[in-house]
């Protein structure tokens, strides 16, 4: 599908323009919108824009990393939004020009229908003094791509908070495969968001974008949002490298636990069952079997060795 807005001289807005007269001399720019279009309708890139081979190549072979070319008069963005509950990064293109700025996406944007359904209502609404030019639409697209964002790395700093309030009771292999779970998703946001950040930078300090110096403040003020988002991105990740750590050295110091009890059990036991053994070997001359309280001494015996080593781990602090 292909939709198309045209802004007046006059700044007002016109929806449903026919894509052969957004050259007219009757609107001062136009925004095209190419949403999920099809194979005929791609081609249109080509056929009717003229746009570089190397810009249209870009849009057909998803998912190209966030970046900025300039194409003779032509300004080509590659942006990536993010599916909250996949985490999965999807391409937006934006060509962007003096009288013109397409968007091209081959799935539904939720963040491009809002910029939309924001700039149809300032047909009812004044007008914001801003909104002059391409460059404006631009601006909402990437303000709203960023916005989205933020729950994405909200949904996991919660979890990570739960995490650090479980306690030692705990499975902590279930703990650790939930923070490698979450370093996972980390990582997959750290994929977008850093290379937007270097995006909107370049953005920001263009000399080739048509009018940017008007809107260098709200683009300054997106660059700040992924500088937030990069901060938390990394304190996040940090927070999963201590939660590891953590629980490993717990996990160790069960095992040393219990390694430890062994030992003593183990210790205890190996006297004694020297003794044992001693008296089950089938010897004729051995003059304690014979004796009448020789089975009470060997118990007695086996008692006292038992406490005394008890008595002797308890005094060297063993069992703390």
């Amino acid at each position: 599908m292909i939709r198309i807005l045209g802004i007046t001289a006059e700044h007002e807005i016109v929806d449903n323009v026919p894509l052969e007269d957004i050259h007219s001399d009757q609107y001062a720019w136009c925004w095209v919108d190419f949403d999920q279009p099809t194979k005929e309708e791609a081609e249109r890139l080509s056929s009717f824009f003229h746009f570089h081979p190397l810009a249209i190549e870009d849009c057909m072979h998803l998912l190209q990393r966030p970046k900025m070319d300039y194409y003779g008069d032509t300004q080509f963005l590659v942006l990536h939004t993010v599916k909250r509950d996949t985490l999965n990064a999807e391409e937006v293109d934006l060509f962007i020009n003096e009288r013109l700025i397409v968007s091209f996406h081959s799935q539904q944007q939720r963040e491009v229908d809002n910029a939309w359904e924001r700039v149809l209502s300032y047909r009812t609404t004044k007008r914001p003094v801003w909104m002059r030019g391409p460059i404006a639409v631009a601006y909402l697209i990437i303000d709203k791509i960023v916005d989205e964002y933020f729950p994405c790395v909200f949904d996991i700093e919660d979890e990570l908070d739960t995490l650090e309030k479980l306690g030692p009771s705990e499975a902590v292999d279930e703990l650790l495969n939930q923070v490698f779970a979450l370093r996972s998703r980390l990582l997959k946001l750290r994929r977008t968001i850093i290379p937007m950040r270097d995006l909107m930078y370049r953005v920001i300090n263009s000399q080739h974008i048509q009018q940017i110096d008007e809107h260098h403040s709200y683009f300054g003020d997106i660059y700040d949002h992924l500088l937030k988002l990069s901060d938390m991105i990394e304190s996040d990740r940090e927070m999963t490298s201590d939660l590891r750590d953590s629980y490993i050295s717990l996990n160790s110091n069960r095992m040393n636990g219990i390694m430890k009890t062994l030992t003593v059990i183990t210790t205890v036991f190996m006297p004694l069952t020297l003794i044992a053994g001693i008296y089950g070997m089938n010897f004729d001359n051995m003059p304690e079997l014979h004796w009448k309280y020789g089975y009470f001494a060997v118990l007695i015996l086996m008692v006292a060795l038992g406490a005394g080593m008890m008595m002797l781990f308890t005094k060297r602090g063993w069992f703390k």
